[in-house]
């Protein structure tokens, strides 16, 4: 049997460190992976004078799987988002982020159990028609909304929540204001969601979208957006399981997909085996899950949960005293 290589990008700060943590739990669950590295962020800038290097984009596109640490843009220094810049170039359509409870975290809720799924390349993020005046008093961009881009987003949401034996799909949007761009999202979705009679079709407007989610989490199930409210709404939902340390992050496209922690570079802690590698094993367990190694994402989840739950060896921001080397070795164990 070919073994599968995977494109891992280490990524800048604690990345390399969590990355290092991924794959010693990758390979005690019996992955049997291959693997190629790659740079990119400020340790490529540094390395190769660019933040995306060639060679890291064809070792993307001849993988078809990345696992991604977190990489720093510049700010304010012209650079694009990288991560902005990698889902244009592979059509990475559809940003999936899942949070679920742990026993164990600070979370102030328990039970929630809720996947955002985020149309990737149009609406505000597309980048198109950003200027600012000569003078410096006025600035513009533009969000485009396609039939074809909305169609394919909520098709997939109705899929996926199918797929993983999920009874609900919420459609957030601001139709009410934004009658062109948010109202062709709306009418797709609705279209869409009755293609699906056994799945529940609802739709919120973002706004009250936020504040039900503080109020009453438990009723939303899958949630699917456009590109700038779902990147508002999933960070709101990893606030409900113990913030961005618990929650990953995947983008996917029709035949490549870029698994990633979703928090920050967090440079001030890098190299002082501090970090908690959640955020990026939970990544690779989605990674699992999309390849159906099924057996090992539940072993490495299952793993997981007992640490967690147990405050074995935990990280500081899971209550515990321990560092990244130690909450990594207990997690090994029960592997």
């Amino acid at each position: 049997m070919t073994k599968q290589t995977i494109t891992v990008i280490p990524g800048d700060g604690i990345g390399p460190s969590i990355i290092d943590a991924c794959i010693k739990v990758l390979d005690k669950a019996g992955c049997n992976f291959e693997y190629e590295f790659a740079d990119a962020g400020l340790t490529a800038l540094e390395k190769h004078g660019e933040l995306v290097p060639e060679q890291t984009l064809e070792l993307i596109e001849k993988n078809k799987i990345t696992l991604k640490g977190p990489l720093t843009t510049p700010v304010g220094e012209g650079f694009t988002s990288i991560n902005v810049t990698l889902r244009k170039k592979f059509q990475l359509y559809a940003n999936l982020r899942p949070v679920l409870s742990f026993k164990g975290t600070r979370a102030r809720y328990q039970n929630i159990d809720i996947l955002t799924i985020r149309e990737n390349t149009e609406g505000m993020y597309s980048g198109l028609g950003q200027v600012v005046s000569d003078d410096g008093e006025t600035a513009e961009a533009m969000s485009q909304i396609t039939r074809e881009g909305a169609e394919r987003i909520v098709e997939f949401a109705y899929q996926t929540a199918r797929k993983e034996g999920r009874k609900k799909v919420t459609a957030v949007h601001k139709a009410n204001i934004l009658k062109s761009t948010s109202g062709l999202f709306l009418k797709v979705a609705r279209e869409v969601g009755e293609r699906y009679p056994d799945i529940e079709s609802a739709e919120m407007i973002v706004d009250n979208c936020c504040m039900q989610l503080v109020m009453n989490p438990e009723q939303f199930d899958v949630i699917v957006t456009t590109n700038l409210f779902g990147d508002i709404i999933s960070d709101l939902c990893a606030g409900l399981v113990g913030g961005l340390g618990m929650a990953p992050g995947a983008n996917i496209g029709k035949d490549c997909a870029i698994f990633e922690a979703v928090h920050g570079s967090a440079p001030d802690i890098a190299g002082k085996n501090l970090a908690n590698p959640s955020s990026v094993i939970l990544a690779s367990i989605q990674m699992l899950d999309y390849l159906g190694m099924a057996e090992q994402a539940t072993k490495i989840r299952n793993a997981l949960k007992e640490v967690i739950e147990s405050g074995d060896r935990t990280t500081r921001d899971l209550g515990g005293e321990h560092g990244t080397t130690d909450f990594t070795d207990a997690l090994l164990e029960r592997l």
